[in-house]
């Protein structure tokens, strides 16, 4: 009998931990479709109430890293226009470590397929966006040209960044 019962703790333990990572990153998950909606309906408050006081926001420009602040003043203009912008995940892969929920997800955007990743933490008792790194979607067989596209930019840019 003990060693059947030794056996059943570790059972035990284990279903309830991955059932409690399920219901976390289930619960994360809908605050991230929130997130998304609230941009859609350009409604600033509840939007920036998704991210937690000292958000990093990471845009598809290589110039935007932004502070929760930063990018509450660039974004202020397109939620008073009535629409920010609007992002439906399409595809999302979630995980759970400790206290965070890491995401990775592809978002059919007004730009084609991008690809949002973010890190979530509690605040306020609340599953929030503390990460969040937009990408564009690039093909394989389009990088070459796109490469080319931007090689100017990218020069310049890379120079100015050195020469800090």
């Amino acid at each position: 009998m003990r060693p059947i019962f030794l056996f059943l703790i570790p059972l035990i333990f284990s279903i309830s931990c991955s059932s409690y990572s399920h219901v976390d990153t289930q619960m994360a998950g809908h605050q991230i479709d929130a997130w998304h909606q609230a941009a859609a309906n350009a409604e600033f408050d509840t939007y920036f109430d998704l991210m937690t006081s000292d958000a990093i926001f990471i845009g598809t420009d290589a110039t935007e890293n932004w502070s929760l602040k930063e990018f509450k003043t660039f974004s202020k203009p397109y939620f008073d226009r009535g629409k920010a912008w609007s992002f439906e995940s399409l595809e999302r892969n979630m995980y759970q470590k400790n206290a965070l929920v890491y995401f990775d997800e592809l978002l059919d955007t007004q730009m084609g397929i991008c690809r949002g990743s973010g890190v979530m933490a509690q605040e306020d008792g609340r599953w929030k966006i503390a990460h969040y790194v937009l990408s564009i979607a690039v093909p394989n067989e389009n990088v070459a040209s796109l490469t080319e596209l931007k090689k100017e930019w990218d020069t310049d840019y890379i120079n100015q960044l050195r020469n800090q």
